[in-house]
């Protein structure tokens, strides 16, 4: 099974496991599962660090080096799913958690996430 991992929970895989919620941790700790995360969640990271953001500290490009050491695979942004984003009802604001939803049902991988918003999303998406 592909696991599409939204920003916080990869954040909290790379640096902060104590974090994830124990549903999270099992399917990221089953060998069966591969991981990706999505260049929108770098994009994300590198702006509201730059913004200041407590919880956006971390070096994106160690981030993205790190994760591909340990075996995640990156999944890049495409005008497929830059354009798939406008068939997304209007549930959610924030536009990296709606480009993540449109990856996620463009490639059908599961979106894994903790935001209940997220999750009444259409499509491969579990709220963890």
């Amino acid at each position: 099974m592909k696991v599409l991992l939204d920003t916080h929970l990869l954040l909290w895989a790379a640096g902060a496991p104590e974090k994830l919620p124990d549903a999270a941790r099992k399917i990221i700790e089953d060998p069966g599962v591969e991981l990706w995360f999505s260049a929108a969640s770098l994009w994300e990271i590198a702006i509201k660090r730059g913004l200041g953001r407590a919880d956006f500290r971390v070096d994106p490009r160690l981030l993205r080096r790190g994760l591909a050491e340990n075996g995640y695979v990156e999944l890049a942004v495409t005008g497929a799913h830059a354009v798939a984003v406008d068939l997304l009802p209007p549930l959610h604001k924030d536009p990296f958690d709606r480009m993540l939803v449109a990856q996620a049902i463009a490639e059908s991988i599961t979106l894994l996430t903790g935001d209940a918003l997220v999750a009444q999303y259409p499509g491969p998406i579990r709220q963890v």
